[in-house]
């Protein structure tokens, strides 16, 4: 498929540089079940389209300060040097981007506030390398604590610098296993409330673990989809969780996604009877239409860019023609786009 086909237009005035306050106040624009079915509605509103024995599927990865900013010095000469981790590979080794990339060689020393220090082992395309840090496991983490800050997303990250409010915005309510370098943003939505009121309407949770990587953030570079590459994640659903997701379908309910991360996972651990199984390790799952969802029925996510994975994704789960009217729909509407933005609850088509 051609990439252009995932283009439309969208007004800058529409990027959410905050969330709504409260997080359940933003807007859901629910997405069928019907054949271009929309309906303008609000987060608060998510248990009357849900049924008792439904389960919903969080994403429980937590974000770390993953963009540090260091100095890579040559004799008299000195150049900053921004490094965005992505993925850990070793107690001492994170693959990352960097930036200006064209600043390092391989073997290349760079320095960051209070003595953590990376070496360039190796340098890949599009200004990824891996890096070997001067301290490892927690005292790796303890000095990217200190020395990183909160890593807001590219189309955020140009109108602001990150500050004490991202802190606790740019995590979910369910946020608890460190690793992740960009939130699952869909889950960014729920508050105690809304987790109560779902529990009142007999709707089941279950939490599943992938550490979102930078990679999510990339351009599609290629003219079709077949070209492209995507970044591999890390995650994990236990024996549990596994068992938990099958019980549910078993039982009648429908397995709602919160995000894009959960759905990939669900999916990448599903087998051809849309049976889960436990699963620990990467994925690089690249979803486009003509996919068919084994584990997912319906997906609440947040507003996706153009021309990205992430609105071939949900293209899929509908089609490209009714998700481009819905996301129409979103701009006349004057709904707020990406990951500090409002909602999406997507039904998938019924075989």
């Amino acid at each position: 498929m051609r990439v252009s086909d995932f283009d439309f237009d969208l007004p800058e005035d529409l990027i959410a540089l905050r969330p709504a306050r409260p997080r359940d106040a933003a807007r859901l624009l629910v997405v069928g079940p019907g054949e271009n079915a929309l309906g303008d509605n609000t987060i608060r509103d998510l248990p009357s389209f849900l049924r008792e024995g439904d389960l919903l599927v969080f994403n429980d990865t937590k974000v770390i300060p993953a963009r540090l900013f260091g100095t890579r010095t040559r004799g008299d000469a000195s150049a900053r040097i921004e490094v965005m981790l992505h993925k850990r590979e070793g107690a001492a080794e994170w693959r990352a981007f960097l930036r200006p990339a064209k600043k390092l060689n391989i073997g290349e020393t760079i320095a960051f506030p209070g003595g953590l220090e990376a070496t360039v082992e190796e340098k890949g395309e599009g200004g990824e390398a891996g890096l070997r840090f001067s301290a490892s496991g927690p005292d790796l983490d303890a000095a990217i604590a200190a020395a990183g800050e909160m890593p807001l997303p590219p189309y955020i990250a140009r109108k602001r610098a990150a500050d004490d409010e991202d802190l606790a915005d740019y995590q979910t309510l369910h946020a608890a296993e460190p690793g992740a370098v960009a939130a699952p943003t869909a889950g960014l939505h729920f508050t105690p409330a809304l987790m109560a009121a779902l529990e009142a309407h007999g709707i089941q949770t279950v939490r599943l673990t992938l550490h979102v990587g930078a990679g999510t953030f990339l351009p599609v570079t290629a003219e079709d989809t077949d070209a492209h590459k995507m970044h591999a994640e890390r995650g994990e659903i236990t024996e549990a969780e596994a068992a938990a997701i099958n019980g549910a379908r078993a039982r009648g309910g429908r397995i709602i996604a919160v995000g894009t991360t959960s759905l990939r996972l669900l999916e990448s651990a599903a087998d051809e009877a849309g049976t889960v199984h436990p699963f620990h390790g990467e994925t690089d799952i690249f979803i486009t239409p003509g996919y068919r969802f084994r584990a997912v029925d319906i997906l609440m996510t947040n507003f996706h860019l153009p021309r990205s994975t992430l609105f071939m994704l949900v293209s899929a789960l509908r089609s490209t023609a009714e998700m481009k009217r819905a996301y129409a729909h979103a701009v006349a509407r004057k709904y707020r786009f990406y990951s500090y933005g409002d909602a999406c609850l997507i039904f998938g088509k019924p075989e």
